[in-house]
């Protein structure tokens, strides 16, 4: 298995967590819009992996893209014991030859096999004060730093599942920020040391909706609608974050964007959503016309989601 955001071997390195999304900030995800034939499991859609509302993005299309070259980690063997003991071996080692950047790599590997992020970000960061000029050092203590993070909020949210507490509601308060936070962090670093990765812009916006700070999401987003590879997705969070900020009409044009535009069609999920929103919004507001008008859209696109579903599960089966 390869250690490490694919986020899906994924960047927490753990499996998917099955934990509940009730304490999700931003409420459903964009798959629990879906007919119930399209959607995903349910512990598919309670991965805390899934963040804010209506996610065109997970947050594996973060960790683990664009890795470095020499960033790639020797494979430790599966052995439990064999990993433990180079693992002993490799910590006596680096006391004595603080200098062995591979050996830094391998130790950092084994704590990521191991489930154990804290300690990869120790080794990481360790090595980043020693050989601070190498960029792939410092993508791999991002990556432990993200990992850690989103080991947290797991566990939490774990714990929210089967205790109902002020202290819980607390502590799944905080994880869930600092989930948010680390990833804001981390996009911010590798975007102001590369400009072009600007997939990264959309996991930016998303974790700043999950920290409630709207206006912030909506200027990233700008910088991607005139894109085509991301407009669909960027059109539906902006669409969101103006609907949270109560901008009801700038909200549905942005919307239509996402869900109806001709000259770039979205995603199926992505166009769900978007038409999803505009009849609860066309609804609320009393726009009966235009309701109507997005209720036939919208049945038009649940119709194709329950055919893609039935191939793809067709597919498989075969």
């Amino acid at each position: 298995m390869r250690i490490g955001m694919s986020q899906p071997t994924e960047p927490s390195d753990q499996e998917p967590s099955t934990s509940s999304s009730a304490d999700d900030p931003a409420g459903r995800t964009a798959a629990a819009a879906l007919p119930s034939d399209s959607r995903p499991s349910a512990a598919a859609a309670a991965n805390p992996m899934d963040g804010g509302q209506w996610r065109p993005v997970r947050p594996e299309e973060l960790l683990r893209k664009n890795m470095p070259a020499d960033a790639t980690p020797s494979e430790p063997q599966d052995n439990p014991k064999l990993i433990r003991q180079r693992r002993q071996e490799l910590e006596v080692h680096l006391r004595s030859c603080p200098t062995d950047q591979n050996a830094f790599r391998e130790l950092a590997a084994i704590y990521r096999k191991e489930d154990r992020p804290h300690e990869a970000k120790r080794v990481l960061t360790e090595a980043v004060r020693i050989f601070p000029e190498d960029m792939s050092l410092l993508w791999e203590l991002e990556e432990a730093k993200l990992a850690r993070s989103l080991q947290q909020y797991r566990e939490v949210s774990d714990l929210a599942g089967r205790l109902k507490t002020t202290e819980v509601e607390r502590e799944m308060k905080r994880s869930r920020e600092d989930w948010a936070y680390r990833r804001i962090e981390v996009c911010d670093a590798r975007l102001a040391r590369d400009p072009s990765l600007r997939h990264l812009r959309l996991v930016l916006a998303e974790a700043y909706i999950d920290s409630e700070q709207h206006d912030k999401a909506i200027q990233v987003i700008d910088e991607l609608v005139e894109f085509d590879e991301f407009s669909p997705q960027a059109y539906l969070l902006k669409g969101k974050c103006l609907l949270s900020l109560g901008q009801d009409v700038q909200a549905m044009a942005a919307l239509r964007a996402a869900g109806l535009r001709r000259a770039v069609v979205g995603p199926l999920p992505i166009r769900f959503a978007a038409l999803k929103l505009l009849c609860e919004t066309a609804e609320r507001l009393g726009l009966d016309l235009t309701l109507e008008h997005y209720k036939r859209h919208l049945a038009i696109v649940e119709q194709d989601l329950v055919k893609h579903s039935a191939a793809a599960k067709k597919k498989h089966a075969n």
